[in-house]
């Protein structure tokens, strides 16, 4: 499982500058500040040797964030870059409670990644031991601190980024499917005989209240704020339950829309210095690669659950996201990453776990959603490049046999029909008067609702002017062709949308918009070409 790399906070330099006694509104005891004082001379392998220090050590950091964490958007939380001594210094007289509250949260992840060590297996010290109490292995009360900076920390991107992640691997250490992974482990006769049981049933209202969290970060359209949740998602991402509960809460629709924002948006601009916009470049890249991971890494879900696969179905958003990278192709790791994502999705079955009362959502659905998006050209396009993965090249062959063999099954009507309901609309064979005078009947629908002809006209709006434009000749065919079609389409909105863009700066758009109205308008358009 890949893990994010949490750079230290901006004000460590502070941290073995921090004075115990003068902060009282900590409340700590004697016995308290003793162990902090001791935990800073020795190694953290110490502490963590005994059960009972480890325990106590972990509370008292927990009670340090539920004491200062009320202060988490001052000054220290405006800080973003990594602060000399001096400046840290300042930080810490400026703003101790919030230099306190970085320093628990760092001293929690150091635990953390310890805990998760090879060193932790061979000792027999795990996260449960020190994290879960009693004879049930109870969740310790002190987690709610964690989220608290979570959530009411706004703005203050190290305290959220890396509290997140640490309560993340905390509550993942409960899970069932961990468990059985390090039961299967070289390491399970190490941890059997000392580590604590964890109760999943008391990580379950926690792990649901962070990925609540998770979700509304990353409705945001800024990638700071989501970067925010990126740690925390992969890690959940290493569990069958917490890739269940994200996929639950929409977390595969979140995912989709943020790929798509960030694969479009700009990186540099003209004016902007190389190196900086090159460290923009790099970061934008690196967060496609994280989000694409994670949406992988949810593909191994879709034989398991009929909701993952409808989920990935809807809309066709996740399949446009993914063929879109790997169309856009910014770096190899994320087309291979994509790729893995469309493979898993190419040969998904129904059988094992099928829908129930609801149409079948298999491989066909999505394969028929990568050709709607142009995928198969995309294929066409790898296959002459040079990779250096292995990987890569397998899963083009893969994909470009599966797809290629889907695309002979389908009719053309199918193809037309795919292309419409996921919204990626390519001039071709099936946008031209003949197609349209044979097949205007099936515009109506199994249902009779005229379906396609609702998304063609909600098409006309789109930002890309080359859809809005294919949209509008498609809206004007069926006019054409379809009995009593001018009408459909004006009780329906069509010819209202089309007449907003009848003076488009785009003059191709223009000149479909214009004949579009034209076609609703006059019965015998043919005459007035």
């Amino acid at each position: 499982m890949a893990k994010v790399a949490i750079p230290p906070s901006p004000v460590a330099a502070a941290f073995r500058h921090i004075q115990w006694d003068p902060l009282s509104s900590l409340r700590l005891t004697p016995q308290e500040t003793a162990l902090l004082r001791m935990a800073e001379t020795n190694p953290i392998e110490y502490t963590l040797g005994d059960a009972r220090d480890a325990t106590m050590y972990v509370r008292v950091l927990l009670k340090l964030l539920a004491e200062a964490s009320f202060n988490v958007s001052g000054h220290v939380a405006r800080i973003s870059d990594e602060c000399n001594e001096n400046r840290a210094l300042d930080a810490l007289d400026a703003d101790p409670l919030g230099v306190v509250t970085h320093y628990a949260i760092a001293k929690l992840h150091t635990i953390l990644t310890t805990l998760c060590s090879p060193w932790a297996a061979e000792n027999g010290v795990s996260i449960g031991n020190v994290f879960y109490a009693g004879m049930e292995g109870d969740l310790i009360e002190q987690w709610k601190s964690l989220l608290r900076v979570i959530s009411k920390g706004k703005g203050d991107l190290y305290a959220q980024r890396t509290a997140a992640l640490c309560l993340a691997q905390i509550l993942l250490a409960a899970c069932p499917s961990q468990r059985l992974s390090v039961s299967n482990s070289k390491d399970a006769n190490a941890l059997s005989s000392s580590s604590r049981v964890p109760s999943y049933a008391s990580a379950i209202e926690p792990l649901e209240a962070l990925t609540a969290w998770v979700i509304s970060q990353l409705k945001s359209s800024n990638a700071l704020t989501v970067g925010t949740t990126v740690p925390a998602v992969m890690a959940l991402m290493g569990a069958t339950e917490g890739r269940q509960i994200f996929a639950a809460s929409g977390g595969i629709k979140y995912l989709s829309r943020q790929l798509r924002q960030r694969d479009k948006k700009p990186t540099s601009s003209p004016s902007s210095g190389g190196s900086s916009s090159e460290r923009r470049a790099n970061s934008s890249v690196q967060q496609l690669y994280e989000l694409a991971f994670c949406l992988w890494c949810l593909t191994y879900e879709l034989n398991n659950f009929a909701d993952v696969r409808a989920d990935f179905a809807k809309d066709g958003l996740a399949v446009m996201a993914l063929v879109e990278l790997v169309s856009s192709a910014p770096r190899e790791k994320v087309v291979r990453v994509a790729l893995a994502a469309l493979k898993n999705l190419a040969v998904c079955s129904a059988d094992v776990n099928p829908e129930r009362d609801s149409v079948r959502i298999d491989s066909k659905v999505f394969l028929g959603e990568m050709i709607a998006c142009g995928l198969l050209k995309a294929i066409g396009l790898l296959q002459e490049r040079q990779f250096t993965d292995p990987d890569i090249v397998d899963d083009v062959e893969s994909l470009h046999k599966l797809l290629a063999d889907n695309f002979k099954e389908m009719t053309r009507w199918e193809v037309y029909q795919n292309e419409v309901e996921t919204g990626q609309l390519q001039w071709g064979s099936t946008h031209t008067d003949a197609f349209f005078k044979e097949n205007a009947n099936m515009m109506e629908g199994k249902d009779g609702d005229f379906k396609l002809v609702k998304i063609l006209i909600s098409l006309i709006g789109s930002k890309d002017e080359d859809i809005a434009a294919i949209a509008c000749f498609d809206l004007g065919e069926f006019c054409r062709h379809y009995p009593n079609g001018r009408a459909i389409a004006k009780r329906l909105g069509g010819k209202e949308l089309a007449m907003t863009l009848i003076e488009h700066d785009n003059p191709e758009l223009q000149r479909h918009a214009l004949q579009c109205v034209s076609k609703i308008m006059v019965s015998n358009w043919e005459y007035v070409k």
